[in-house]
């Protein structure tokens, strides 16, 4: 603790001295820099926490999830705030497919019976946890209809790993329900593995070990999840395509065209169910078979075996599959020098039950943005771009409402979305960001300029100085030391700048607060304005914070003579991950030929006749050789490329129609990383830099159709992707090559 206050003091000083030496802003000439201060300093003055309070009261006093009353009375609720500010807002509606169960039983029969509770209890220290029949029940969205009965097995957390574990101790899952752990994946991918090893059902449940009492004290005396407590949530397997199930590609309006649902590739076949880990004990207690290893156990009262079970489980679920309304609401400011060059600013406003943290935390920072630049409107000032904020609905289901829109204005956004502003829920602690690599100088820059309330030093060094402390190695914090860049990893999934980011190219940041907001109301009845006021953000300080970093990146980059784009941190983000890739491939080659040497000299013999049950596992095919030559080469081209393209931008007697033309080069250039075909097996997600994993869900894979190959010993199709991957970079080069030249005509 002393080594980091001590960083902190020392980070205080140098930031103030810097702070004082800096009178200019990227993009923008010092006599526009200091414009652009005082309107921000106004900005800042103008918001509230109070009001912030009172949005995350109002918008969670009532459950709602898609299609509900309390649903619709939000987006209403949003509208009329936008519309009292003075915004040109609508409501924009889709109708979309949305299942809500009819039926949930799960029991046990057999040396033992048992029936899951499934539900939530009320607790008299919650005063929105009581609104049972306004509530969605605990269940999984997308889960198949299902009537099914077998023997249970554990497979820990459900990632590939643990099912090469459990083949090495002969337990197959063919035919059985798989029960599996929260965590460590996105939920979705539990089910989709489960189902592609032979399982016909699938039973999640949160460990106290993750999730519980082992974490902390439960609610209501602490933040983390009480026994009863269970999560929603999605199980799509979105790394398809998100959105309406019916509508991959198109926007689902009233008229639009359908597919029946039985074709929706991106739809499980298993039916899937949440429990608590009240519910999960008795299931777990059933289980006969090996103990599991180390890392598979959780921290239950039992000994944690790994199946098949001794008892039969029963788990049967139907749901009502019916079209729904979402409502995005969708409010505009316009530009008084480009209104056709847009600067969108967007968060969910839907959830699965009050959603007090997961969305309205996020919603109620961005709405309090909003009113602080509608003041700045009073004083005179007014964009120079146009501001769009949008209010999304139907995140948690499948990223629907962002989706359905992107999908249904996709060429004109394509023609004016310069840059989309992301965030989701929010809470106490640090500044968490991704996206586009080009934006990395210009958020530096702003997230240097935001103080943190909790240490009163920027939020850029209180995220460095926790980054420095946490770092794995001596080498490692020597490393982050010497950097004063915010690095923006690239985006998986998970909320609503994917459409906007994988699907049609469009530069996005994704931003929160959040590492001492710990607890385990997520998606459940207790995520809920009393809990997330006495743990979550005391005193909402943090959701100012939000709107002050989030409202400075909307009001720079709507106001920015020049847009402060730097292609060169992509060309040596994208040279990272191709060292990467050649790393991962040399270590696949030894590591095969060392595995398969063992196998080959019966190395698992001695450890078969301890345990018989451990079975060796198959020897691998040998890894080719790729040729990374094209990418390397196309790589080393951007580089030269983006050094000339930043000359250019930072030529300061460019003429005006000159600069305006390459600005919008500058944002549409990364619509040059897009793939007409889309990646292998999933053409929804065409940026060849980045995408969801196709077996990680939200986290994301870089040069995806190259290193997903790869992981799947797919060589043929690993060289060609590198070929594509190639190819596409170089168009970047190419287009970057005519910008410039385009901005030195006259």
């Amino acid at each position: 603790m002393k080594k980091c206050a001590a960083l902190l003091i020392a980070f205080t000083i140098i930031s103030s001295f810097l702070i004082a030496q800096t009178n200019t802003i990227l993009g923008f000439s010092t006599s526009a820099a200091e414009a652009q201060f005082a309107a921000e300093k106004k900005f800042d003055a103008s918001l509230s926490a109070k009001n912030i309070d009172q949005y995350v009261k109002e918008l969670s006093a009532e459950p709602h999830h898609v299609g509900s009353p309390g649903d619709a009375a939000n987006a209403k609720y949003i509208l009329n705030k936008f519309t009292s500010w003075g915004y040109d807002a609508a409501i924009e509606t889709f109708y979309v497919l949305f299942p809500t169960p009819v039926t949930r039983l799960l029991e046990m029969t057999g040396t033992k019976n048992f029936k899951a509770a499934l539900k939530e209890p009320a607790i008299k220290e919650d005063a929105t946890s009581g609104q049972q029949s306004k509530q969605l029940p605990v269940y999984n969205c997308w889960s198949a209809d299902g009537d099914v009965n077998a023997e249970l097995v554990f497979v820990n957390y459900g990632v590939p790993a643990d099912y090469e574990t459990l083949a090495r101790l002969g337990i197959d899952v063919k035919g059985k329900i798989v029960i599996v752990k929260y965590g460590q994946c996105w939920r979705g991918i539990k089910p989709k593995l489960a189902q592609e090893h032979g399982a016909i059902g699938c039973i999640i449940y949160s460990d106290p070990k993750d999730d519980g009492y082992f974490q902390g004290d439960v609610y209501p005396k602490g933040p983390f999840r009480p026994a009863a407590g269970a999560q929603r949530g999605s199980v799509m397997d979105m790394l398809i395509y998100p959105g309406d199930p019916l509508t991959p590609g198109i926007g689902a309006t009233k008229d639009a065209v359908r597919l029946d649902r039985k074709d929706c590739v991106n739809l499980l076949k298993i039916p899937v169910i949440p429990i608590s880990y009240e519910d999960a004990l008795p299931l777990l207690q059933s289980l006969e078979g090996p103990v599991v290893p180390w890392g598979w156990r959780g921290a239950l009262p039992i000994t944690y075996h790994a199946g098949p079970s001794q008892n039969i489980i029963h788990l049967k679920l139907s749901f009502d599959w019916q079209i729904r309304p979402i409502y995005n609401v969708i409010a505009k400011l316009k530009g008084a020098a480009f209104p056709d060059e847009w600067i969108i600013r967007g968060n969910h406003h839907d959830a699965w039950v009050n959603g007090a943290a997961d969305p309205i935390s996020g919603q109620a920072a961005m709405l309090e943005e909003a009113r602080g630049i509608s003041e700045l409107v009073k004083t005179g000032w007014k964009p120079k771009r146009t501001i769009v904020f949008c209010a999304w609905d139907g995140e948690e289901p499948s990223l629907m409402g962002s989706t359905e829109w992107v999908e249904n204005h996709a060429e004109e956004l394509q023609q004016k979305a310069v840059l989309y502003i992301n965030s989701d829920g929010n809470g106490r602690g640090f500044l968490d960001a991704g996206g586009s690599q080009a934006l990395e100088p210009a958020f530096t820059e702003i997230s240097k300029s935001v103080t943190d309330p909790a240490t009163n030093v920027s939020v850029f060094e209180r995220k460095h100085s926790y980054d420095i402390i946490n770092a794995g190695s001596a080498k490692a914090k020597k490393e982050l030391k010497g950097k004063s860049l915010f690095v923006l990893p690239a985006l998986g999934s998970g909320s609503d700048f994917s459409p906007f980011a994988q699907h049609i190219g469009i530069p996005s940041l994704n931003l929160g607060f959040g590492g001492e907001d710990d607890g385990g109301d997520y998606h459940s009845i207790y995520d809920s304005y009393d809990l997330y006021k006495r743990f979550k953000d005391p005193g909402f300080v943090y959701g100012v914070v939000l709107a002050k970093t989030a409202g400075r990146t909307t009001l720079r980059f709507a106001d920015a003579e020049t847009l402060p784009f730097d292609f060169r941190n992509l060309q040596t983000t994208i040279g990272g991950y191709v060292t990467e890739l050649i790393a991962l491939t040399d270590e696949m080659r030894e590591n095969t030929v060392v595995e398969n040497k063992l196998i080959n000299e019966k190395y698992y013999a001695v450890a078969n006749r301890v345990n018989a049950s451990l079975l060796p596992p198959v020897a691998k095919d040998e890894v080719p050789f790729l040729n990374f030559a094209s990418l390397q080469n196309a790589v080393d081209i951007l580089a030269k490329t983006t050094a000339r393209l930043n000359d250019a931008v930072n030529k300061k007697d460019m003429a005006d129609v000159n600069r305006n033309e390459l600005n919008k080069k500058l944002y549409k250039a990364e619509q040059e990383l897009l793939t007409k075909e889309g990646l292998p097996r999933r053409k929804w997600y065409k940026h060849v830099i980045s995408a969801p994993g196709f077996y990680t869900g939200y986290s994301v894979k870089t040069l995806p159709g190259i290193r997903e190959a790869i992981e799947q010993r797919n060589w043929k199709e690993a060289q060609e992707q590198i070929e594509i991957a190639a190819a596409t970079i170089n168009n970047l080069s190419t287009y970057f090559d005519a910008a410039i030249e385009a901005s030195t005509k006259l």
